[in-house]
């Protein structure tokens, strides 16, 4: 039996930190369908392809050999000797350790694909694929999160302030008579101090009698409470051209949905998807949603979220809205839709305009992030901002996440009621 000693180099894994390749693996977690050239979102091959333990395997390779995760020592010393090309590399050894820790640590499950009997794929693994957990999109809405707040300097935020003053628990302000609905946060200084001063020198060897006039009630900021309904356009346009936009708005909303989570308790964040019509989903659900062969129907969209902050007692209500295209389409009285991609519509477009003057009559601002620029398009962005009296931001995939979570944080400082 012959023995071949090799020097001791311990655990690959050690000093790999998994929750950053995680991190740079979020394109392929988040997929959006951008790999579908027909971006069919009911062509379950297609979405297999994207969810095959290879595509995963493929993807961590990339990672590690140019992301920068490993030292190039170190990945010249896992690929091993190009002669001995009979055994597997330490580095596609490492790879699938990386797998195996990413479903122990909870990132992802995976199981055997249900297409690989009809003789799809080969290898090990072509017959698995595997999904991504509600640890793991909350883990990468916490990524996202931090790193778009980093990236503009801010550090940990709290509740959203105004320039009003309430009676709360926390007393920042000056006290104030007390007066019928105020919380009984009294201010026993200033309310004993009334009382002497009415009741002259002769109180104090025979008690204080403190009565309702004297009662004084410290003031605390008041804080508001708000609710958001994020709407995304998930028609076809949002990955053509070579750019995937909906990955990113999908990121935008994990970040605002973790944003309110931990930092506004008091707030509520709801998402609307909009096509050919519209429907209301989960946030838990948001992270898995494809694009598709659809048209765009704002109006729908829209109306929809009015729908929902209507039910919202809150001080502040707004509609967040990334799209990249002009309105398409329409849903009649009766339920048809009504089509045309081939400029603006005078119809669509009217009707949109009726809904954001709904809208804003029901108190609701509504903030457009434009991920185009024509200039159709550019003039009924405009229009809309002026009926509602709202904001137009004009960016990119790249910088969608800072302008709205930036958006979000500053408006509520400057909303006076």
């Amino acid at each position: 039996m012959k023995f071949k000693y090799t020097r001791y180099t311990g655990n690959d894994l050690e000093g790999l930190d998994l929750e950053e390749l995680v991190s740079k693996l979020s394109g392929l977690l988040l997929d959006s369908g951008f790999g579908s050239p027909a971006g069919d979102s009911d062509d379950p091959f297609a979405e297999d392809d994207q969810r095959s333990e290879q595509s995963l395997h493929d993807a961590i390779l990339e990672a590690l050999l140019n992301d920068g995760v490993l030292s190039d020592e170190t990945i010249d010393r896992l690929l091993g000797d190009p002669a001995d090309s009979d055994s597997p590399s330490r580095l596609e050894e490492l790879v699938e350790q990386i797998i195996q820790a990413m479903e122990q640590e909870g990132y992802i499950t995976r199981q055997p694909d249900p297409h690989a009997e009809s003789g799809e794929g080969q290898g090990a693994d072509s017959n698995m694929r595997f999904e991504v957990t509600d640890k793991g999109l909350d883990f990468l809405g916490y990524r996202a999160l931090r790193d778009l707040l980093s990236s503009t300097g801010h550090s940990s935020v709290g509740r959203h302030d105004t320039r009003d003053l309430s009676t709360g628990v926390d007393a920042s302000g000056s006290p104030k008579p007390y007066e019928f609905g105020d919380t009984m946060n009294l201010d026993g200084s200033a309310t004993i101090l009334n009382a002497v001063r009415r009741l002259g020198r002769g109180a104090v060897g025979g008690g204080i009698d403190v009565s309702y006039p004297d009662l004084m009630v410290s003031q605390g900021e008041y804080q508001s409470a708000c609710a958001t309904v994020l709407m995304l356009d998930c028609s076809h346009s949002m990955i053509l051209y070579g750019e995937d936009r909906f990955t990113p708005a999908k990121q935008v909303a994990l970040a605002l949905a973790n944003l309110i989570q931990h930092q506004y308790p008091g707030d509520t964040l709801s998402a609307v998807l909009f096509h050919d019509s519209a429907e209301e989903i989960p946030l838990q659900q948001l992270a898995r949603v494809r694009v598709g062969p659809y048209y765009t129907n704002t109006r729908q969209g829209l109306r929809l979220a009015r729908r929902i902050l209507e039910r919202q007692q809150c001080d502040m209500r707004q509609i967040v809205m990334i799209t990249d295209g002009k309105p398409s389409a329409l849903t009649r009285e009766d339920g048809q839709i009504y089509r045309n991609a081939f400029g603006l519509d005078p119809w669509v477009i009217s009707e949109t305009f009726a809904e954001v003057t709904n809208c804003r009559k029901a108190g609701i601002l509504i903030n457009t992030f434009m991920l185009a620029r024509d200039y159709d398009l550019v003039s009924f962005v405009k229009q809309v901002t002026a009926i509602c009296h709202g904001k137009a931001y004009f960016t990119s995939p790249h910088t969608l996440g800072r302008y709205v979570l930036m958006d979000y944080l500053d408006k509520k400082t400057r909303t006076v009621h």
